[in-house]
């Protein structure tokens, strides 16, 4: 298994445990000298907080951790294609890279535009996109 696979099924482990707990299954690690040092899976619901997105919390927990503001030396993986809001917060935190498992056609930050993160920023999609898809898909059929 490549380290991408590997942190990458650790993100699904938590949108899985989003899936569990009613909010939208996106679950995002943060990676740093290639250990996992934050996590966090959507929370929305739970908290009464739309900005309560799994790569805000995995990102506050990963600055909390390393008690470090800005984190140039991390690694993103997210089940799902950032949002325009988790881009801006991608961008303010200077992280590294990003990988995500499955695009996101309405809401994804390409959408509005690919420039929220910046070219410093290596962005990569498509790892494990379908098991994420299909977490998605299924999550959204027992809703309606």
């Amino acid at each position: 298994m490549s380290p991408d696979e590997h942190f990458m099924r650790a993100a699904l482990e938590e949108a899985r445990i989003a899936y569990e707990e009613g909010e939208v299954p996106i679950g995002a690690v943060l990676v740093y000298e290639g250990r996992i040092v934050s996590r966090g899976h959507n929370q929305t619901e739970r908290l009464s907080d739309p900005t309560a997105h799994a790569e805000l919390l995995c990102i506050s927990s990963a600055s909390a951790h390393l008690d470090a503001k800005y984190l140039p030396d991390c690694q993103l993986y997210v089940t799902i294609e950032p949002c325009a809001m988790c881009a801006g917060a991608i961008r303010w935190a200077r992280v590294r890279e990003v990988i995500y498992g499955a695009s996101e056609e309405k809401f994804g930050y390409h959408v509005y535009s690919t420039n929220i993160i910046p070219k410093r920023c290596a962005v990569r999609g498509g790892v494990l996109a379908e098991e994420a898809r299909a977490l998605m898909q299924s999550f959204f059929q027992t809703r309606r």
